[in-house]
């Protein structure tokens, strides 16, 4: 079954392959020393048409700690990358104590200043929240800020403020950070959600919820194991999903909602995943309607599906069949001008290294761009974090591999015009 569901399901048999000219490397990743290599989380995009974003080796920081990367436009149609920050460059006792393991992407607030986590490393080894700020001259360094050390509170073995954060954090509209981790006080440190507030020289943590609180032992109907971000709808409540609780001690995972109140949070399951057909394997997006679309992964079909859940309808699933791609992942884009889905796989396809992927009503999938199409792989390999898109509709992404150093590369920065 092969089922989409932007505006009502119905079956799809194939789908069509894009124009392979449109897609252009914009930049090569050299590797250590000098440089990063494994771009895996999603680009960013400022108003002066500089692309930012991650990734998770190279640098020039111990054990090749990864890089924090700006790649700008010339006049002369030329990209030019800028690595803004090493990370490990400060190396204590065999800890990263500026972070190491920065894969989930970045945030921009109106001053330019960049924000995201590491999953490792701190003063805890527990991972952090950072920020990297602009010099006030060109051609000055960014400065570097740890905002947050993650399981700073440490009580009977668990880390109440969480720990390992992986996802990209989101801002609300009075500049609140929001995002999530593992651990907390549930069984099994099933993760948090969590919110910094900037005060008076610090950020102060709130924890909004504990996930698996609820339930005994590996019974978490609330959800557990807690992996990626959250987002915002217009009315400041939060959605994601769990890798694993919900339905029984196997249960493959929640759809939940957070609600403000008053009294706090409180957290409503939308949908309970059934390990035995899937798992989620991302965060989500929402549109107008409010159904929610997320990608998941499982052993019913190894090739993975993005889902769809409305509150009118229940959920349905595209799923993909590995020769239009496989092992979807990073951030799904959502482009109400064109009526269109857009994100990545990281497998399959035609050359089997991944695509780009178009979702449009009633049910058909148009693949973007198969990667590896050029010889030993110089136009990138294994697309990770998804898609980002531009005022004018042009794509702009990462690979982890493959590039100007052949199929084992560094990974390169892309664009498809369109």
């Amino acid at each position: 079954m092969k089922r989409l569901f932007l505006l009502a399901a119905a079956v799809v048999a194939c789908c069509t392959f894009a124009a392979a000219q449109q897609y252009k490397v914009l930049y090569n990743f050299a590797g250590p020393p000098t440089d990063g290599q494994n771009a895996i989380g999603p680009l960013i995009l400022d108003n002066a048409g500089n692309l930012y974003g991650e990734t998770l080796g190279g640098g020039s920081g111990a054990n090749g700690g990864g890089t924090v990367f700006e790649v700008s436009p010339g006049s002369n149609g030329a990209w030019t990358e800028t690595v803004l920050y090493n990370f490990c460059s400060n190396y204590v006792n065999q800890v990263c104590l500026d972070g190491t393991g920065s894969e989930g992407g970045l945030n921009l607030d109106p001053q330019g200043n960049l924000y995201g986590t590491t999953e490792f490393g701190g003063t805890n080894n527990s991972g952090l929240l950072f920020e990297l700020s602009p010099p006030s001259a060109p051609g000055e360094s960014w400065t570097y800020s740890v905002l947050h050390n993650f399981c700073s509170d440490f009580v009977n073995n668990q880390c109440l403020d969480g720990a390992y954060p992986y996802d990209q954090p989101i801002f609300d509209s009075v500049g609140n950070l929001y995002g999530t981790a593992g651990g907390g006080n549930g069984q099994g440190a099933g993760g948090v959600v969590w919110e910094l507030t900037p005060g008076e020289g610090q950020w102060n943590e709130t924890i909004l919820y504990n996930f698996c609180t609820l339930g005994q032992g590996n019974d978490c109907p609330d959800g557990d194991d807690l992996f990626y971000g959250v987002t915002f709808d217009r009315f400041g409540n939060l959605f994601g999903t769990t890798e694993r609780g919900g339905t029984g001690g196997l249960g493959g995972g929640v759809l939940f909602e957070l609600s403000p109140s008053s009294g706090g949070w409180t957290e409503t399951v939308l949908f309970k995943f059934r390990a035995s057909t899937g798992f989620p394997v991302g965060g989500v997006v929402l549109d107008p309607l409010g159904d929610i679309y997320g990608t998941s992964w499982g052993p019913q079909n190894n090739d993975g599906s993005v889902f769809r859940w409305s509150p009118r309808g229940g959920a349905s699933e595209f799923q993909f069949d590995g020769a239009d791609g496989a092992d979807p992942g990073g951030s799904l884009l959502l482009d109400l001008r064109r009526h269109e889905l857009l994100g990545v796989t990281g497998l399959g396809g035609e050359y089997g290294s991944g695509n780009v992927f178009e979702l449009t009503p009633p049910a058909h999938e148009t693949v973007i761009y198969s990667f590896c199409s050029q010889p030993n792989c110089a136009d990138g390999g294994d697309p990770g974090g998804g898609v980002i898109e531009d005022a004018v509709g042009n794509l702009y992404g990462a690979t982890r591999t493959g590039g100007a150093s052949g199929m084992n590369g560094y990974g390169v920065v892309y664009e498809i015009a369109r």
